[in-house]
């Protein structure tokens, strides 16, 4: 029983939120699981610590990021105006608009250390797809990483 548990494929939605590696799913995508350590919480593993699988596919691969960054700032934005709106109401008649945009200015900024490190595990999982047979295929090496030289 405990043997068909550990060859269990690693759910998508859980592996992106832990920020694991999109290829094996268990291996951790950054050098500190704390995403709230701001001295060090963008430092990324070379290579995923379970797999082998290079972080870094391409020079300047994660540029990307912003816009999945964008996306996700815009979902939550769009989560707290709901949420307001439901529990607490706007109005014409006072404030209430102003004090959810600094409700939510307060949100965004405590949740942006983790949105951005969720934008790049979001965005890896574009290119990188889950191989079952992870533990014996080697991960492919990227095609231009400037450690090669040309011929």
């Amino acid at each position: 029983m405990c043997a068909d548990q550990k060859d269990q494929k690693p759910g998508y939605l859980w592996s992106l939120l832990r920020q694991k590696c999109s290829r094996c799913r268990t291996g951790d995508m950054f050098q500190i699981r704390n995403a709230y350590n701001l001295k060090q919480f963008m430092k990324m593993n070379d290579k995923c610590p379970d797999c082998g699988q290079p972080m870094e596919i391409e020079v300047g691969f994660y540029y990307g990021t912003s816009y999945v960054s964008y996306a996700l700032t815009v979902a939550l934005s769009a989560f707290t105006c709901i949420a307001w709106w439901v529990l607490i109401g706007f109005s014409l008649n006072d404030n209430r608009f102003f004090l959810w945009m600094g409700f939510n200015m307060v949100a965004l900024l405590i949740a942006q250390p983790y949105l951005m490190r969720l934008s790049r595990a979001i965005w890896l999982s574009f290119c990188d797809r889950y191989n079952p047979n992870w533990k014996k295929e080697k991960p492919e090496e990227p095609e231009r990483l400037g450690n090669k030289t040309r011929e």
